[in-house]
């Protein structure tokens, strides 16, 4: 059963892969360009002024190892369509796990949909809140590193918590009802975010004259690609395992 929803969910993740890179061509590209445009002047404003002052600040250039011109066609393409693919996967291995699980009168579309809700909240939205995204050419490269592992424990963080508001909305519905536990888990895992932003530390390496226009479309074309590949998941993966399933034959 596994297996054959494994492979269910990479196919979709690959549509889902093809219409995100799609609209980050169009949407997103153009953004890096300016942002990359903007870190170009800055440093050549940057040369000039050490120049003026007598100081020789000049770097022996490197060879540009992947040309802009292939990071923005195959290269955007290629990590797209694995990064897709990949949360395809995950996401028909979290379906199979909680569809015995789930009440009965759930059915697989609804259940996939509800899967894609909670899986772009929890592992997109919330963390982005905290560390929203930046163009390449934004953030010191020393930093990267830090960066890069505040992020994911950002999102290890949201994961973990929920996973617990889920468990506490099964552990207190019967004794509550359903909507005072759904409300529940929605507060504790509310509580548990604002929580984690508090205490994690803050990043803000965006220069004070990059253009905001360009930023927050930057940031929209991230939001916008992430919220298509969660409802292409949900969507399409729900409505292929509703079919299996109207067939008798769900794991077909």
């Amino acid at each position: 059963m596994v297996s054959r929803l494994l492979v269910r969910g990479m196919l979709v993740g690959v549509v889902a892969g093809l219409l995100c890179f799609v609209f980050l061509k169009t949407f997103g590209e153009p953004q890096v360009d300016r942002a990359i445009a903007f870190e170009t002047q800055l440093d050549e404003a940057k040369a000039a002024a050490h120049k003026a002052m007598g100081m020789d600040m000049s770097k022996e250039e490197q060879p540009e190892l992947v040309s802009r011109e292939m990071q923005a066609g195959l290269g955007l393409f290629t990590g797209v369509l694995v990064y897709s693919t990949a949360f395809g996967g995950l996401f028909a291995l979290a379906f199979a796990f909680a569809y015995g699980r789930a009440p009965e009168a759930a059915t697989p579309r609804a259940l996939s949909a509800l899967l894609a809700v909670i899986g772009f909240v929890a592992i997109y939205l919330i963390p982005n809140l905290k560390y929203p995204a930046n163009p390449p050419s934004v953030g010191e490269p020393d930093t990267i590193g830090i960066r890069t592992a505040l992020y994911l424990t950002m999102i290890a963080v949201s994961i973990a918590g929920m996973i617990a508001s889920v468990s506490l909305k099964r552990f207190v519905s019967g004794s509550w009802g359903a909507w005072n536990g759904t409300l529940a888990a929605v507060g504790t895992y509310l509580v548990l975010m604002v929580l984690a932003g508090l205490l994690l530390p803050s990043i803000n390496e965006v220069p004070d004259q990059f253009p905001a226009v360009v930023l927050w479309n930057f940031r929209l074309a991230s939001v916008g690609a992430q919220l298509i590949m969660w409802a292409a998941l949900g969507v399409l993966f729900g409505a292929l395992t509703q079919r299996a399933s109207a067939r008798g034959a769900l794991v077909g």
